[in-house]
């Protein structure tokens, strides 16, 4: 059996979602706050729900019991919750899932990280320190690991929530726009999970993940220009002031938006070498999400 981590989240769900569909047999942990209709979708697909916290490692433990896999795609940063902060949550709350994996025999532990790009060459930012913690915890556990280092989300950074604000064709450009991204589709990084599973040359790997192509935000904006037939009204951010609000942020929250936009406008320009051997599937390009979201 297979424990998803992050069930009721886009990425967690989506897993879920496939992983059903292909006859597997899938534990989803949630907390009781969670989202009443993504648990109800979740239950209809087959997936066995049982109730956790990251900040309890007794439950931990629980969900634990009887797992060969765990996939954990769990964060607080588009689902807090009253008591979380990404020092707790997504750092000591992971390192607990961590331990529990190993004590109860899990034997494939599969880690979704972000690109190893983030932060490169400025003082770590919380999220920063909480991902790589949890990584080297990963790697020496015992445990047979995957670490997954996907690029920025095109439904997440191409997408009103971050400012591209597609169906008003206006976009908000962090930095000058220039430097290029490798973007990648949410569903790819959850096949790409999937498949981690049973792929033999996925253990023990750190492996970072980018679409099919490295594009932009202005070359971005130029493909949803050309789809939808409407210019775009841009706004810039300046690196610079992006750098200032890293620097005075208080909260580890604020400070981890800050330092993750501020990694956009420098880029972030994947090597997918590794990826490429290891799994075979194609990837989704900018223009197909475009078109899906413009349609």
């Amino acid at each position: 059996m297979i424990l998803v981590v992050g069930s009721t989240g886009f990425l967690g769900s989506e897993i879920c979602r496939r992983l059903t569909s292909q006859g597997g047999s899938v534990r989803g942990l949630m907390r009781a706050t969670s989202n009443p209709e993504r648990v109800a979708a979740l239950k209809a697909w087959g997936v066995e729900t049982v109730l956790g916290d990251l900040r309890d490692p007794t439950s931990l433990a629980q969900a634990c019991q009887g797992i060969a896999t765990v996939i954990t795609t769990a964060t607080t940063t588009i689902s807090m919750q009253p008591g979380d902060s990404i020092p707790i949550t997504d750092q000591q709350g992971q390192l607990n899932l961590v331990q529990a994996a190993f004590s109860q025999g899990v034997q494939h532990f599969i880690f979704i990280s972000f690109s190893k790009n983030i932060d490169a060459g400025t003082t770590p930012c919380p999220l920063t320190v909480a991902k790589r913690s949890v990584e080297q915890a990963v790697m020496k556990s015992g445990m047979a690991y995957t670490i997954l280092r996907p690029s920025d989300f095109m439904e997440i950074w191409l997408s009103p929530a971050i400012g591209f604000d597609f169906p008003n064709a206006k976009a908000t450009i962090y930095g000058e726009g220039h430097a290029r991204i490798s973007f990648i589709s949410l569903g790819d990084v959850a096949q790409f999970a999937i498949d981690s599973i049973e792929n033999k040359a996925a253990r023990n790997q750190v492996i970072e993940l980018g679409g099919p192509a490295a594009l932009s935000p202005l070359e971005v904006v130029r493909i949803f220009e050309k789809i939808s037939g409407r210019s775009f009204e841009l706004q810039f951010v300046p690196a610079a002031a992006l750098k200032a609000q890293k620097e005075a942020a208080t909260d580890p929250l604020q400070k981890s938006f800050a330092s993750l936009m501020l990694s956009n406008a420098n880029g972030d320009e994947v090597d997918t070498i590794l990826a490429q051997k290891v799994f075979s599937f194609p990837l989704t390009p900018v223009e197909d999400y475009a078109r899906r979201v413009s349609g």
